[in-house]
Protein backbone atom coordinates (compact mmCIF):
# COMPACT_ATOMS: atom_id res chain seq x y z
CA UNK A 1 0.00 0.00 0.00
CA UNK A 2 1.54 3.50 -0.61
CA UNK A 3 1.94 5.70 2.38
CA UNK A 4 1.26 8.96 2.19
CA UNK A 5 3.87 12.12 1.89
CA UNK A 6 1.92 14.15 4.77
CA UNK A 7 -1.76 14.21 6.61
CA UNK A 8 -2.44 16.92 7.46
CA UNK A 9 -4.78 18.07 10.45
CA UNK A 10 -5.85 21.89 10.63
CA UNK A 11 -6.04 22.61 14.84
CA UNK A 12 -8.01 25.17 16.51
CA UNK A 13 -5.24 27.41 16.26
CA UNK A 14 -5.08 27.56 12.69
CA UNK A 15 -2.02 25.79 12.77
CA UNK A 16 -1.22 22.54 10.73
CA UNK A 17 -0.13 19.49 12.29
CA UNK A 18 1.74 16.98 10.03
CA UNK A 19 0.90 13.90 12.01
CA UNK A 20 3.50 11.37 9.46
CA UNK A 21 6.33 14.17 9.82
CA UNK A 22 5.76 16.40 13.08
CA UNK A 23 7.56 19.17 14.62
CA UNK A 24 7.59 20.52 18.24
CA UNK A 25 6.24 23.99 16.75
CA UNK A 26 3.44 22.87 14.96
CA UNK A 27 0.37 23.42 17.67
CA UNK A 28 -0.09 25.08 20.72
CA UNK A 29 -0.61 25.13 24.56
CA UNK A 30 -4.15 25.36 23.86
CA UNK A 31 -4.41 23.24 20.61
CA UNK A 32 -3.15 20.45 23.13
CA UNK A 33 -5.82 21.09 25.89
CA UNK A 34 -8.42 21.31 23.36
CA UNK A 35 -7.09 17.60 22.00
CA UNK A 36 -6.75 15.95 24.82
CA UNK A 37 -10.09 17.37 26.38
CA UNK A 38 -11.99 15.80 22.84
CA UNK A 39 -10.05 13.13 23.32
CA UNK A 40 -11.96 10.05 25.37
CA UNK A 41 -11.10 7.35 27.24
CA UNK A 42 -12.22 4.06 27.25
CA UNK A 43 -13.71 4.13 23.61
CA UNK A 44 -15.92 7.13 24.83
CA UNK A 45 -17.85 4.75 26.50
CA UNK A 46 -19.25 6.09 30.00
CA UNK A 47 -21.84 5.11 32.52
CA UNK A 48 -22.54 8.79 32.74
CA UNK A 49 -23.73 11.30 31.23
CA UNK A 50 -20.16 11.95 29.29
CA UNK A 51 -17.45 10.01 28.17
CA UNK A 52 -13.68 10.84 30.26
CA UNK A 53 -10.98 12.73 28.21
CA UNK A 54 -7.37 12.08 28.26
CA UNK A 55 -7.24 15.37 29.86
CA UNK A 56 -8.84 14.75 32.63
CA UNK A 57 -7.26 10.72 33.12
CA UNK A 58 -4.04 12.96 32.77
CA UNK A 59 -4.76 15.27 35.63
CA UNK A 60 -5.69 12.58 37.39
CA UNK A 61 -2.05 10.55 36.81
CA UNK A 62 -0.18 13.69 38.00
CA UNK A 63 -2.92 14.24 41.34
CA UNK A 64 -1.54 9.93 41.80
CA UNK A 65 1.67 10.28 41.26
CA UNK A 66 2.31 13.72 43.23
CA UNK A 67 0.88 11.85 46.42
CA UNK A 68 2.94 8.55 46.39
CA UNK A 69 5.83 10.40 45.34
CA UNK A 70 7.87 10.46 49.11
CA UNK A 71 10.48 12.48 47.66
CA UNK A 72 8.63 15.01 45.93
CA UNK A 73 8.78 15.46 41.52
CA UNK A 74 10.70 18.09 39.69
CA UNK A 75 8.60 20.50 37.42
CA UNK A 76 10.55 18.43 34.32
CA UNK A 77 9.13 15.36 35.93
CA UNK A 78 5.69 16.59 36.71
CA UNK A 79 5.22 17.98 33.27
CA UNK A 80 6.50 15.02 31.89
CA UNK A 81 3.55 12.85 34.23
CA UNK A 82 0.76 15.32 33.10
CA UNK A 83 1.89 15.05 29.25
CA UNK A 84 1.98 11.39 29.17
CA UNK A 85 -0.87 10.69 26.90
CA UNK A 86 -0.33 14.10 25.04
CA UNK A 87 0.37 12.71 21.38
CA UNK A 88 -2.91 11.02 22.02
CA UNK A 89 -4.54 14.58 21.84
CA UNK A 90 -2.65 15.75 18.83
CA UNK A 91 -3.60 12.79 16.86
CA UNK A 92 -7.25 12.60 18.59
CA UNK A 93 -7.32 9.03 18.99
CA UNK A 94 -7.00 6.93 22.67
CA UNK A 95 -6.64 3.54 21.50
CA UNK A 96 -7.74 0.90 23.82
CA UNK A 97 -4.94 -0.94 24.89
CA UNK A 98 -5.71 -4.55 23.37
CA UNK A 99 -6.57 -3.40 19.86
CA UNK A 100 -3.04 -1.57 19.49
CA UNK A 101 -1.14 -4.77 17.96
CA UNK A 102 -3.93 -4.95 15.03
CA UNK A 103 -3.02 -1.51 13.98
CA UNK A 104 0.87 -2.12 13.26
CA UNK A 105 3.31 -1.02 13.44
CA UNK A 106 3.08 2.01 11.05
CA UNK A 107 0.69 3.38 13.69
CA UNK A 108 3.15 2.39 16.81
CA UNK A 109 5.91 4.78 14.45
CA UNK A 110 3.46 7.24 13.68
CA UNK A 111 2.60 7.59 17.66
CA UNK A 112 6.29 7.61 18.49
CA UNK A 113 6.83 10.24 16.45
CA UNK A 114 4.61 12.96 18.25
CA UNK A 115 5.38 11.34 21.27
CA UNK A 116 9.23 12.79 20.36
CA UNK A 117 7.83 16.16 19.75
CA UNK A 118 6.17 16.66 22.94
CA UNK A 119 9.23 15.47 24.51
CA UNK A 120 11.67 17.90 22.67
CA UNK A 121 9.12 21.08 23.14
CA UNK A 122 8.60 20.64 26.47
CA UNK A 123 11.93 19.91 27.61
CA UNK A 124 10.42 16.00 29.21
CA UNK A 125 13.17 14.34 30.61
CA UNK A 126 13.71 10.67 29.45
CA UNK A 127 12.27 8.04 31.53
CA UNK A 128 14.24 5.91 33.89
CA UNK A 129 13.69 2.46 34.91
CA UNK A 130 12.25 3.50 38.49
CA UNK A 131 10.37 6.70 37.18
CA UNK A 132 8.56 4.60 34.40
CA UNK A 133 7.74 1.95 37.05
CA UNK A 134 6.26 4.72 39.40
CA UNK A 135 4.35 5.94 36.32
CA UNK A 136 2.79 2.72 34.84
CA UNK A 137 1.47 2.03 38.65
CA UNK A 138 -0.04 5.14 38.88
CA UNK A 139 -1.71 4.72 35.33
CA UNK A 140 -2.71 1.46 35.72
CA UNK A 141 -4.47 1.85 39.16
CA UNK A 142 -6.06 4.59 37.53
CA UNK A 143 -7.11 2.74 34.52
CA UNK A 144 -8.87 0.14 36.96
CA UNK A 145 -10.49 2.82 38.81
CA UNK A 146 -11.90 4.36 35.41
CA UNK A 147 -13.00 0.69 34.33
CA UNK A 148 -15.18 0.50 37.41
CA UNK A 149 -16.44 4.05 38.66
CA UNK A 150 -16.41 5.40 34.18
CA UNK A 151 -16.79 2.53 32.31
CA UNK A 152 -18.96 -0.01 34.37
CA UNK A 153 -16.93 -2.69 34.41
CA UNK A 154 -17.09 -4.70 37.99
CA UNK A 155 -14.12 -5.28 39.94
CA UNK A 156 -13.74 -8.96 39.28
CA UNK A 157 -14.13 -8.22 35.62
CA UNK A 158 -11.67 -6.07 36.03
CA UNK A 159 -9.30 -8.58 37.00
CA UNK A 160 -10.46 -11.61 34.91
CA UNK A 161 -11.62 -10.14 31.53
CA UNK A 162 -9.50 -6.65 31.22
CA UNK A 163 -6.60 -8.51 32.97
CA UNK A 164 -5.86 -5.49 34.82
CA UNK A 165 -4.47 -6.56 38.60
CA UNK A 166 -4.38 -3.14 40.62
CA UNK A 167 -6.48 -2.62 43.17
CA UNK A 168 -9.43 -0.40 42.02
CA UNK A 169 -9.24 3.07 44.07
CA UNK A 170 -11.98 4.27 46.44
CA UNK A 171 -10.87 7.98 46.11
CA UNK A 172 -10.80 9.98 42.99
CA UNK A 173 -7.72 12.21 42.87
CA UNK A 174 -9.22 14.94 41.35
CA UNK A 175 -12.46 15.71 43.65
CA UNK A 176 -11.37 17.13 46.65
CA UNK A 177 -8.95 19.34 44.83
CA UNK A 178 -12.22 20.51 42.53
CA UNK A 179 -15.12 20.13 44.34
CA UNK A 180 -16.54 17.63 41.90
CA UNK A 181 -17.89 14.38 42.43
CA UNK A 182 -15.77 11.45 42.75
CA UNK A 183 -14.93 10.09 38.88
CA UNK A 184 -17.75 12.39 37.27
CA UNK A 185 -16.24 13.25 33.52
CA UNK A 186 -15.64 16.71 33.21
CA UNK A 187 -17.23 18.63 30.31
CA UNK A 188 -14.19 19.19 27.69
CA UNK A 189 -14.34 23.14 27.87
CA UNK A 190 -13.51 22.74 31.37
CA UNK A 191 -11.12 20.02 31.16
CA UNK A 192 -9.51 21.71 28.88
CA UNK A 193 -9.13 24.31 30.66
CA UNK A 194 -7.95 23.06 33.66
CA UNK A 195 -5.26 20.95 31.68
CA UNK A 196 -4.30 24.31 30.43
CA UNK A 197 -3.98 26.26 33.72
CA UNK A 198 -1.92 23.15 35.23
CA UNK A 199 0.29 22.73 31.86
CA UNK A 200 1.07 26.45 32.11
CA UNK A 201 1.82 26.12 35.89
CA UNK A 202 4.20 23.66 34.75
CA UNK A 203 5.93 25.96 32.63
Amino acid sequence: MEVPSRAWVRLPSGRRLDLIAPTPFDWTDEDLATGLSRTFRWGGHSVWPAPLSVAQHSLAVLALRRARSRAGLTQPELRRELLHDAEEGLLGFDCISPLKPFLGEGFAALSARLSAAVALRYALPAWSAEAKRAHKAADVALAAAEAVHVAGWTAAEVRGTLGIKATVLAQDPLAAAHGEEPWRPWPPELAAERFLATLKRLG
